[in-house]
């Protein structure tokens, strides 16, 4: 009983480390001009800062073994959407409410709160949050 225990627990945690691992191998970067997602498999999203027309936050039921908490830049025609842990995710994130005045970092607090299936608006343009 002991032994299947053990098993079970390690790969528990292996899961647990491959998810995190997935996260990290999407590259997030910006500049002046936008920002992109690099995925392993060389599939980059891409959108310019001029035309995002919303920010929002989407999560899912799949935590804590799935990546659960993804942020999506998107217009009507491009999208740009990475998960929470990406490499890089941090900086963008940083740089976003000063590029977009109004962005409701209580939308980003609820998000982090969430453990549903949920969509949170932390920006949209010409939009009233």
């Amino acid at each position: 009983m002991t032994n299947r225990l053990a098993k079970w627990w390690s790969s528990k945690r292996r899961d647990a480390r491959d998810t995190l691992m997935f996260e990290r191998k999407i590259v997030v970067s910006f500049d002046d001009v936008g920002i992109s997602a690099v995925y392993p498999d060389g599939t980059t999203e891409a959108i310019a800062w001029s035309e995002v027309q919303r920010i929002t936050i989407e999560t899912n039921e799949s935590g804590p073994a799935g990546a659960d908490f993804w942020w999506i830049f998107e217009s009507d025609a491009k999208r740009c959407a990475f998960p929470k842990g990406a490499t890089g995710e941090s900086e963008a994130i940083d740089a976003a409410p000063s590029r977009f005045p109004g962005f409701n970092d209580i939308a980003v607090i609820q998000a982090i709160g969430s453990t549903s299936d949920a969509r949170f608006v932390c920006w949209e343009r010409g939009g009233a949050l």
